[in-house]
């Protein structure tokens, strides 16, 4: 049986896949622009000149640009048996919907979305292999 865990976040995710003789883990660099939305009044003055911020234009780029962070990891999961999805932040919920959405054989494989704050690899590689020994 094999049994992966993803913890991710918006910068990296680390595919962990358990073994009986350990875990092999790989790591997946994201390429998600952290924006600062810069807008607002150009100056202190009354009737200065304004810039208008387009919000809806970062957030579209962002969408694509965790869709092909995405697309970078299921690869690595799509043989998997059983799938546990761990982070610190909404991108594994995120990551569970993109496979509900598109990928519904490996979602169907997923068992659950999970917190879990920033780890060594070490404490990641624990993490994946005490959830599927309590399974």
């Amino acid at each position: 049986m094999k049994n992966i865990g993803v913890w991710m976040d918006k910068e990296k995710a680390h595919v962990i896949t358990t073994k009986d003789n350990g875990e092999d883990i790989v790591t997946i660099t994201s390429n998600i622009e952290n924006f600062r939305i810069h807008g607002g009044s150009g100056t202190r003055l009354k009737g200065g000149p304004q810039d208008v911020v387009q919000d809806s234009k970062y957030l579209e780029r962002e969408k694509h640009q965790f869709r092909a962070y995405f697309t970078e990891i299921i690869p690595h999961i799509k043989d998997a048996d059983n799938v546990a999805i761990f982070g610190p932040a909404e991108a594994g919920e995120k990551f569970n919907k993109e496979l509900k959405e598109n990928h519904k054989n490996i979602f169907n494989k997923v068992q659950g979305v999970f917190r879990a704050d920033s780890m060594t690899d070490n404490q990641t590689k624990a993490l994946v292999r005490d959830y599927f020994k309590k399974k």
